[in-house]
């Protein structure tokens, strides 16, 4: 068996070992050749002396070859503090080639090659130590996920990947059937209704590292294909939930980060992080929340404000502390342009030194400048930012420009901040659809059955996990009795038949005795992505995809052969 590089240390001066990997360096003094050999631990150094048998080969080496090499471990001269095997070198008695390597399409110990480049080379990016330690941190958090649910009775089972498509949300990956011609399997956007159906068969708890697919707009941190921790359980509420998953974060923080994370975890309704935080996966590692200002203009002298107010909008700000002499007016309309992105039509300002300043200071009179100090605790060089309008679009504009200004100003703290969102509203309205749609799915328990005719205000059993910033998981408890699942899915304006088609076994299972049950999945993938360090998810992927949903390294998607397409009974357009 292979032994690694960084297993090596002082203890072993004096010993012989044999080692494999690859030419990260290579440094001809004139004299003694120095090898940095890297495998996956990392790199050690290898010194070939003028008067070895190996010399010759030596000095043919290239960065990236492949080889083997025997030798004697010694203490090195200079020590190298940076690396874990910094204090020893190893004097190579025998060096074999295993494979050479071509010219490289860039230098991976000084990447400045573009994504793409580094996409089409894949296998080459990752060789490097960061995207390495990236998924070994993906890897310590499943091996953490898994001791943990194991410990607690779960059993890992799997779920289809071929489904029917049930279309509740983003797009479906279709598959097409060769066996039942013009018919489609789906692939699974989550393993949703068959984890709630392992909780029919009387499992009471699953876990699943699940594979799911979306056909849905890329980001940053979202990808065509990804992974969740998925958890189902019988006989639970909320808080039984909760805390089964406090427990995991806690043994993932523990194990990968060294941390110990403090329970139990603060929660948040939906309704105050949206009011306080424009968002409902707040990032509390920076204050400025938002405050309504909305009663001090409400009588006020400017009728732009009063009259967003009398039409039941609201005027709200954040403030920005200490940082009034630092923002130009050509500062303050790139923020300006940024939040028009949110659809606020304007950005008012005031800055507050003793008396206001700014784009509204002449309708800030005495008895509304001191209410604005006393409410907002106004200090001397303060900048206050304002919105007026819907609710929606305030809140979610400043939510925005709080997150933009905190990230500008670098005063967001490095510490990991996690929060239990809760309370949240059973629907929510599709502007594409024309209609109000699951704010999470059809199988959500509705904190009321009798509050469902109330489209706007109903509130659902359900609950995400966030941190930094990042909506971390999410679940529910799942609707066991029929009769409610009948009610919610009657004002999804799904008829019997539509319910049946779509998902008509899981509504006769209902009927054969369900047990009460909820769950959460946490996105495996986000999480690493948090945990690493990094802003975008593709570095936590081995193969990922780019943001047009394409593999750059297998060149996917790509035509297929005509006679496959007849097989399918499938026709392409022109």
């Amino acid at each position: 068996m292979k032994i690694m590089c960084d297993s090596i240390n002082k203890n072993n001066i004096g010993e012989k070992v044999t080692l494999y990997g690859w030419v990260n360096k290579k440094r001809d003094l004139g004299g003694l050749i120095f090898i940095d050999l890297r495998d996956r631990s990392g790199i050690i150094q290898l010194v070939v002396d003028p008067d070895s048998s190996e010399y010759e080969i030596a000095s043919t080496l290239k960065n990236e070859f492949v080889i083997k090499v025997e030798g004697l471990v010694r203490k090195r001269q200079s020590v190298n503090d940076k690396l874990k095997t910094g204090e020893i070198e190893i004097l190579v008695d025998k060096l074999d080639i295993l494979n050479k390597s071509d010219d490289l399409p860039f230098d991976l110990n000084n990447v400045t090659a573009l994504e793409d480049t580094r996409l089409k080379y894949r296998y080459l990016d990752l060789r490097r130590s960061e995207l390495q330690n990236n998924l070994m941190i993906k890897h310590k958090i499943m091996k953490a996920s898994r001791e943990y649910l194991d410990s607690l009775e779960f059993v890992e089972l799997e779920t289809p990947i071929l489904c029917k498509s049930t279309p509740e949300g983003a797009r479906d990956y279709l598959v097409p059937s060769r066996v039942n011609k013009n018919s489609f399997y789906a692939l699974p956007q989550s393993p949703q209704i068959f984890k709630q159906l392992l909780m029919m068969s009387g499992f009471e708890r699953y876990y699943q590292i699940a594979r799911c697919f979306r056909d849905e707009d890329l980001r940053a941190d979202r990808q065509p294909e990804f992974t969740q921790i998925d958890m189902e359980m019988s006989f639970v509420n909320q808080d039984d939930v909760i805390g089964v998953t406090e427990g995991l974060l806690a043994k993932v923080f523990k194990d990968v980060k060294g941390i110990d994370i403090k329970l139990p975890i603060e929660r948040m309704t939906y309704d105050n992080a949206i009011d306080l935080y424009g968002s409902d996966k707040p990032d509390l590692r920076f204050e400025m929340k938002i405050h309504d200002i909305s009663s001090i203009f409400k009588n006020s002298d400017f009728k732009l404000f009063t009259d967003i107010i009398n039409n039941n909008g609201i005027v709200n700000c954040i403030v920005v502390r200490g940082e009034a002499d630092n923002f130009s007016r050509k500062a303050i309309d790139k923020l300006t342009d940024f939040v028009k992105i949110y659809g606020a039509k304007a950005l008012a300002f005031l800055k507050y030194n003793g008396d206001f300043s700014g784009s509204v200071a002449k309708f800030v009179d005495d008895s509304i400048g001191n209410k604005l100090v006393k409410d907002l605790k106004l200090s001397d060089n303060d900048l206050i930012f304002i919105i007026a309008g819907d609710k929606k679009m305030v809140k979610t504009s400043l939510g925005a420009l709080r997150c933009k200004l905190a990230k500008d100003l670098n005063i967001i703290s490095d510490e990991y901040k996690l929060l239990w969102i809760t309370d949240f509203p059973m629907f929510e309205y599709s502007e594409e659809e024309d209609r109000y749609i699951a704010c999470h799915h059809p199988f959500t328990m509705p904190a009321n059955v009798d509050d469902l005719d109330d489209k706007e205000n109903a509130k659902a059993i359900a609950y995400d996990i966030v941190l930094n910033g990042y909506e971390l998981g999410g679940g529910s408890i799942r609707i066991h009795d029929m009769e409610v699942q009948d009610k919610v899915l009657k004002s999804l304006g799904l008829t019997k038949e539509e319910a049946n088609d779509k998902f008509g076994f899981l509504l006769k299972a209902l009927t054969l005795g369900a047990p009460p049950h909820g769950g959460l999945a946490i996105g495996l993938e986000r999480f690493t992505m948090i945990l690493s360090g990094t802003e975008n998810i593709r570095d936590v992927i081995a193969f990922p995809k780019t943001t047009s949903a394409s593999d750059l390294m297998t060149d996917a998607p790509g035509e297929v052969d005509i006679k496959q397409l007849d097989e399918l009974n499938i026709k392409l357009k022109d």
